[in-house]
């Protein structure tokens, strides 16, 4: 009971349900391993005994809990002791209170005056001016409507820190017995922002979008031309694409890791996605480094000619080769003034966190990736001897940061881009739910993720030994108390220049399965995150950078965490095949457009899903035997999919929307995308290869060197790759966007929350 009792307190789950009404018992062992990874021994009962005296007595002495998050209508409940003074240090340099703050309050030559509450409320003369909130003590005898009824009767909310702009702040105690204690303070707006019109777009896999310019994959720049191009030429509000995270970087014995899930770092983009011709800078190459350039010009064109007319898979590690150095001989050109600034305030702006990241790239070119292998001290950021490392790697560290300006740069131009050709959301980056453990984020944050734990998934009706995915996880009791710091940080690098972002497995904001190294999936365990807080600095970047929120809610989801995202403004994800009527009263049947939810990404199939074509011809089921992946005999497995794709056809079909008679696959995939837009969704996402026929998945879930996940171009309905260029041409995807955008109304009252 002790150590079951001392799991509760940290959040670690001793049972869990793989399906209604069965319960699964967590190993002891695990329960004892991942109390650990948080700091805490359980391995006998004398410890347990001990941590729990010491978990009690902490929760005696302490003023303030590790992180205090408000928002309207939700303030905190706090056990102070009565007289307790109550003052907020406002966040640095605010750039984002703009003045003002939420309801009741009134900004006064940049003062911010603190809502007072009413029948006496307990913070008087509340002003946030200067930094600090003033003459904030707690008196006796405050209402339910004040800030706090504690001391002879119970702990209440403290009302008053709701009228403080949204930020990231500091609360501050300080005891009649003269204990002090601070904690950050997350003062978050109660939902997401929401685009006021309905929207249509592409979801597409940059990579594989190559362009006549391109060096061998798709580039920023063809981001930015597809962007234009939908945007003027289609009506298109949005393109949402596949992480830009950095990868960990290739060896001669190890290249690369294709997928875009597995990151070295999520805090900044990879420059392999830079199009070098686009650096300013570029265009100033003289002498022997312009007949180099040239050379590296037409070694990208052979690459690029090799996957478009010959059939060669996307090669990463090839492309980055010439991209590095060509870049190499840009870094040779100085910049100009104006330049110069910009860089220097992109410096300043990142930090620490860049400057991390740069080193630990540069680390990466004489030691190799695997970090825990470094020599010395380097394995810890913080040592004497990475000190040193980082006065001897002064220049390769400067190279690398001087590499995410220039992403950086060009990611702003795209976004610009999108924006231009009226699109009201444009850019939507993809936030993987985890970083590679031999990685810049893993090495420079150590402090906040787990050691020894990885997350994944349990076992289920799918998939009967788990998932591990090989991420370690972030521990929730380390970001509670940074104030969540390495969270915000990262969601403010991705949504810089984004009008969304869709977050990967979004039911990780309430909790995430981990699991003990060396141990199999099945052996895993629940962790608890706090979710009001996770959700609350989610809406207070998204609110800053005023955008959309769309959360990957696919798969197992524990109950009330969609109606919860629901009511903070997250989008869902529904995708066709997914959306039936599971009530348990026979057959679950194909919902009909008027049952989907309007909260959400509408799509008819995803980067780990068949395509549409190969959907309605069973052509992924094909694949799937060629490959051994199948769970059942051929024959039972065609049959299924067979029966699936024929009642949605039917539906179809009653409601008019496949006009053009059975048998006629681009007709059929008109017919999916008509019965999208019939939903109330708010967003609807056409696959980009949907819209030309291509029969291929981009990633084979289960497959690793079986099949080319991530670095397959997009392809025509007879597998012959096709450049931007082609693909706007083409009269197939020209005539699915017309009957698209004829079909997408844009009404903003219609999807009013």
């Amino acid at each position: 009971m002790g150590r079951a009792r001392l799991a509760e307190l940290h959040g670690v789950a001793t049972s869990y349900e793989p399906a209604p009404g069965r319960t699964v018992q967590v190993p002891e062992d695990t329960v004892v391993a991942v109390l650990a990874a948080l700091g805490v021994d359980a391995s006998t009962p004398r410890s347990v005994r001990e941590a729990l005296d010491r978990h009690d007595s902490r929760l005696r002495e302490r003023l303030l809990p590790p992180c205090v998050v408000v928002r309207p209508g939700k303030a905190p409940r706090l056990s102070l002791p009565e007289g307790t003074a109550l003052r907020v240090r406002a966040e640095d340099g605010a750039p984002h209170a703009r003045g003002r703050a939420a309801a009741g309050a009134h900004g006064t030559d940049g003062a911010l005056t603190a809502a007072r509450t009413r029948e006496g409320g307990a913070f008087r003369g509340g002003a946030l001016t200067g930094g600090a909130l003033t003459d904030g003590v707690l008196t006796e005898g405050a209402t339910a409507d004040g800030v706090l009824t504690e001391g002879a009767t119970a702990d209440g909310p403290l009302t008053a820190l709701v009228a403080l702009p949204p930020g990231a702040h500091t609360l501050l105690a300080e005891a009649p017995d003269g204990r002090r204690a601070t904690a950050p303070l997350i003062v978050a707006p109660d939902r997401m922002p929401l685009s006021p019109v309905r929207s249509h777009g592409f979801l597409v896999q940059l990579y594989s979008l190559l362009s006549a310019r391109s060096w061998g994959m798709g580039d920023l720049g063809d981001l930015a031309d597809l962007a234009a191009w939908s945007g003027r030429a289609l009506g298109a509000g949005f393109v949402q694409i596949n992480p830009l995270h950095a990868a960990v970087p290739g060896t001669p014995a190890a290249p690369t890791d294709p997928s875009p899930y597995r990151p070295s770092s999520r805090r900044f983009p990879d420059p392999v996605h830079l199009r070098i011709e686009d650096v300013p800078e570029y265009a100033h190459l003289r002498g022997r480094a312009r007949a180099r350039a040239d050379q590296l010009l037409e070694a990208a064109a052979a690459l690029r000619t090799s996957v478009l007319r010959d059939g060669a898979l996307i090669d990463r590690d090839a492309v980055w080769a010439l991209k590095r150095e060509a870049l190499e001989l840009v870094r040779t050109v100085p910049l100009g003034p104006g330049r110069r600034a910009a860089y220097c305030d992109f410096l300043a702006e990142r930090g620490q966190a860049l400057e991390d990241h740069a080193l630990w790239c540069a680390l990466a070119e004489t030691h190799g990736p695997e970090w825990r292998a470094w020599p010395g001290g380097l394995a810890d950021p913080r040592s004497a001897d990475t000190a040193r490392a980082r006065a001897e790697h002064l220049d390769r560290t400067d190279f690398h940061c001087w590499l995410a300006w220039l992403t950086d740069t060009q990611l702003a131009a795209a976004q610009r881009a999108a924006r231009d050709a009226g699109m009201d959301i444009g850019l939507v980056h993809d936030l993987a739910v985890g970083v590679h453990p031999s990685g810049a984020d893993a090495w420079a944050l150590q402090d906040v993720f787990a050691a020894g734990m990885s997350i994944g998934a349990p076992p289920d009706a799918f998939n009967s030994r788990g998932q591990d995915w090989g991420l370690p996880p972030w521990r929730p009791d380390a970001l509670a108390a940074t104030g969540y710091a390495p969270y915000r940080d990262l969601l403010r690098g991705l949504l810089r220049h984004a009008g969304a972002l869709r977050i990967d497995h979004v039911m990780g904001l309430f909790r995430l399965w981990w699991v003990p190294e060396g141990r199999e999936p099945t052996e895993g365990c629940y962790v608890r995150y706090d979710a009001e807080a996770m959700l609350g600095v989610l809406a207070l970047e998204a609110h800053r950078a005023g955008a959309v929120v769309i959360g990957e809610d696919l798969g197992t989801v524990e109950p009330g965490v969609r109606e919860e995202l629901e009511r903070r403004g997250v989008l869902g994800t529904s995708v066709m095949w997914f959306e039936r009527n599971y009530d348990g009263a026979g057959p679950a049947r194909p919902l009909s457009p008027e049952e989907w939810r309007a909260d959400c990404l509408a799509t008819v199939t995803t980067h780990d899903l068949p395509s549409t074509v190969a959907r309605l011809t069973g052509g992924h089921v094909e694949l799937r035997h060629r490959l051994g992946l199948l769970t059942r005999p051929l024959a039972e497995e065609r049959a299924a999919e067979a029966v699936e794709v024929a009642e949605w056809l039917a539906l179809l079909g009653r409601l008019g929307m496949l006009p053009e008679g059975p048998g006629d696959e681009e007709a059929a995939v008109k017919a999916v995308h008509r019965f999208l837009l019939r939903t109330p969704a708010r967003m609807v996402g056409v696959w980009l290869p949907d819209a030309v026929g291509d029969r291929r998945p981009q990633n084979l879930p289960g497959t690793w060197d079986q099949y080319p996940n991530w670095r397959l171009p997009i392809a025509d309905a007879d597998g012959r790759p096709m450049s931007l260029e082609e693909l706007v041409a083409s009269p197939r995807l020209r005539a699915l966007m017309a009957e698209v955008a004829r079909l997408a109304p844009r009404d903003p009252g219609a999807l009013a929350p």
